[in-house]
């Protein structure tokens, strides 16, 4: 398989890069044991949106600009920028001491080469590969972006999250954006341990002794990343009870994402904490293939799309704590500029059975097999899926429900093939809730087919919406085009809002220090 060959590739040549931190003579190894939501399938943070490869990919690579706990984008691997030829000409310049964990030093080429993977996978880098003229490292800590039309929110997009646009050697960053890397080499704060990896159970990071984080404080994905801890290591418990007891019982540290039905217990737990640690949450989302089979009928999505109870989705996932949750949604962010009442009906006025029987027959839909991959191993994606699944049997769709862990779903969904050769229809996934503020970054809203995530819609409509909105300075237009955006999307359904949550972490009262924002970080954190 892929991900066999990317991990054991990556344990034969960390033979440098893989030895761990070692504690001052006498001291005991300080180990931080987290527990993931989901077991590791890949490790290339540029090749795949998971989330659990995202949280790996922070401790083992840094980004040129790194977001705060107010998503403001900070400089990270670079000392600042100059900005001219209004607003075409971006100059940024490392800062010094910065490592691979082979000893080699960071580059302007490698930053280049590795900017340009990104940009070839991620949506809002296609944005910016169209607007780019030339990405050039005149010597090695200059690297500079010329533009033909400006575009003000580079830092922003340079401090992506999901995909990632992580700084690697530029003999990986070479690597074809569509094959994953084949080692796992970068120079962040902590280092993969390959040969400690258990596929399905265990990952090891070691802290980066050669690191030499920033002056300024932490703050999110921003500032000096310290590490306090000699290394972390991730043990994957696929049973969610197993994983509160191990909590309770001091076995495990730190719970990413305990099941919402344990949180009663483990708030009365002597010795834990329960607490939302990412202020934003995650937009989960049910994604139709756009490309092939019945879902490739626009009228076919928008009959999934009232046939989704978002209510019941976030509370199968959430449990009965609405604070816990915002549903119904639509393609915006709640409570974002960009986020507007129009065409809300469709989520709001849920059709009865018997119109929803009406309207699936007016599409022509004649039985045929809707491939749906449920992935049983996340206990959030597991519980959305369950209400969409027996929804659209309701309905009528003749559904092929799929289980499979979380990984077989990362590999499988990148196939176009029709059904009938392995392909698919449906999957959920879950992105982060602070991308979907605009069109520019909600990269499920994108229209540029084959160039899209996965599903690959085709709507050169929205897509020159989007282009729209950022050749324009005017906020009235803008939003505008976002309740256009908005409009045309609940018409072309390129995916189902499922609707926002923001499930609380539960970790050891000895743990302390961690960080808020949209993603679990390990730096900052603190074990007693």
């Amino acid at each position: 398989m892929q991900r066999r060959h990317l991990l054991s590739g990556a344990a034969a040549a960390m033979a440098v890069g893989g030895r761990l931190a070692a504690p001052a003579i006498g001291a005991e190894t300080k180990t931080l044991i987290h527990v993931p939501q989901a077991s590791m399938a890949s490790l290339d943070p540029v090749w795949t949106t998971a989330v659990v490869t995202r949280n790996a990919g922070a401790m083992i690579w840094e980004t040129l600009y790194g977001r705060d706990e107010q998503l403001r984008a900070r400089p990270q691997m670079v000392e600042g920028h100059t900005v001219e030829d209004g607003g075409k000409r971006w100059t940024m310049r490392l800062r010094e001491g910065l490592l691979f964990h082979d000893g080699e030093p960071v580059r302007a080429r490698d930053c280049v080469a590795s900017v340009r993977r990104w940009m070839k996978r991620d949506p809002i880098g296609q944005t910016i590969e169209a607007r780019l003229d030339a990405l050039e490292a005149p010597d090695d800590r200059t690297l500079v972006f010329r533009l033909n039309k400006p575009f003000s929110s580079l830092p922003y997009a340079l401090a992506k999250t999901q995909p990632t646009p992580v700084i690697m050697p530029e003999r990986l960053a070479l690597t074809s954006p569509h094959t994953q890397v084949a080692e796992v080499i970068g120079s962040g704060p902590f280092r993969w341990v390959a040969n400690e990896f258990v596929p399905g159970s265990r990952s090891v990071f070691a802290k980066n002794e050669r690191y030499n984080p920033r002056n300024e404080p932490a703050s999110f994905c921003a500032g000096g990343y310290r590490v306090m801890v000699d290394r972390v290591e991730w043990r994957f418990i696929p049973d969610p009870a197993t994983s509160g007891n191990a909590l309770i019982n001091g076995e495990v540290d730190w719970i990413d994402q305990p099941l919402p039905d344990l949180l009663p217990l483990l708030r009365r737990s002597r010795g834990v904490s329960v607490e939302v640690l990412d202020n934003y949450g995650t937009f989960g989302a049910m994604r139709p293939n756009s490309m092939q089979g019945p879902t490739a009928n626009p009228a076919i999505r928008r009959v999934m799309l009232a046939a989704v109870d978002q209510v019941a989705c976030m509370t199968a996932a959430m449990g009965e704590d609405r604070s816990l949750f915002r549903a119904p949604v639509g393609f915006f962010l709640p409570g974002t500029p960009s986020a507007s009442d129009v065409g809300m009906e469709a989520v709001l006025n849920r059709p009865s059975l018997t119109e929803l029987k009406r309207m699936l027959a007016a599409t022509g839909y004649a039985g045929e097999r809707v491939v749906l991959m449920h992935p049983t191993d996340q206990s959030f994606y597991h519980a959305m899926t369950s209400v969409v699944a027996a929804g659209l049997r309701e309905v009528g769709f003749n559904l092929d429900e799929q289980s499979m862990d979380w990984g077989t779903v990362v590999q499988r969904r990148t196939s176009m093939e029709p059904l009938e050769r392995g392909g698919w229809s449906l999957f959920p996934s879950g992105f982060p809730a602070a991308e979907y503020r605009d069109p520019v970054f909600a990269s499920n809203l994108r229209g540029n087919g084959r160039d899209a995530w996965f599903g690959w819609p085709d709507d050169p409509q929205v897509e020159a919406m989007r282009t729209a909105w950022m050749d324009t300075t005017d906020e009235a237009e803008q939003q505008r085009l976002d309740r256009a955006i908005q409009q045309r999307s609940f018409e072309t359904v390129p995916f189902i809002p499922l609707g926002q949550y923001l499930p609380p972490a539960a970790f050891r009262r000895n743990i302390t220090g961690l960080l808020k924002g949209a993603v679990p970080v390990f730096w900052n954190v603190s074990k007693s």
